[in-house]
């Protein structure tokens, strides 16, 4: 696809510029990036930080979590404004240690099957952990590959199907840890909703929306 390893290596090459840091972006164990997916959920990654430690302090790995007591992780879900998935916790940690003794599957597929695990925190962990060029799409990836080719595409795009096919593209990369972060910080800085910055943005100068808006 045209422009895309320039867009990847614009990413990669400007990562710094907008780089976020937060403790889960240390570590490749699938249990804590799942975790750490679970508590962002319609959380700001700031409030999450302290609970996240705190909780893998108490629940470092399946086993633990998949013997809490249901009532404690209720607490920290409904700090979080989370406590409709309190379940998918200790159900996750479970299915895990039942299914696959404690060792998460490197397939999409079979990540799929486990309680509370959709599309987007099944792609990180195989990106994130096994450095596998899978795609992973949560609203401000899609609404960048939205602009960025655009395709003028309308309404909830996050599972459409050009929006997956072109993040499997762009995903087609030897680090796709440091290509994941570096777009996930984009697209919440640079390529953000309503307005984007496009006169700090490294890739004006491919960007489909930056030439049909004239913004620069």
């Amino acid at each position: 696809m045209a422009n895309l390893k320039k867009l990847q290596k614009k990413l990669l090459k400007n990562y710094k510029k907008y780089f976020r840091d937060f403790p889960w972006r240390h570590t490749k164990k699938p249990y804590e990036i799942m975790i750490a997916e679970f508590m962002l959920h319609r959380t700001k990654a700031d409030q999450v930080v302290p609970i996240y430690k705190d909780f893998l302090c108490s629940y470092p790995d399946v086993n633990s979590l998949a013997n809490a007591n249901q009532n404690e992780i209720r607490k920290v879900t409904t700090h979080l404004g989370l406590h409709w998935r309190s379940n998918h916790f200790i159900e996750s940690a479970t299915y895990i240690v039942e299914n696959y003794e404690g060792k998460f599957p490197v397939d999409r597929e079979k990540l799929l099957k486990i309680p509370g695990v959709g599309d987007y925190v099944a792609g990180a962990i195989l990106v994130v952990c096994f450095n596998k060029p899978e795609h992973v799409v949560d609203s401000n990836i899609a609404r960048f590959i939205n602009r960025y080719f655009n395709l003028e595409l309308r309404g909830e795009i996050r599972r459409k199907k050009k929006i997956i096919k072109i993040a499997k593209d762009i995903f087609k990369h030897k680090n796709t840890q440091a290509l994941l972060f570096a777009l996930l910080d984009f697209t919440a800085l640079i390529c953000k909703p309503g307005i984007p910055d496009c006169s700090n943005c490294p890739l004006q100068k491919y960007c489909n929306f930056v030439e049909k808006n004239m913004t620069v």
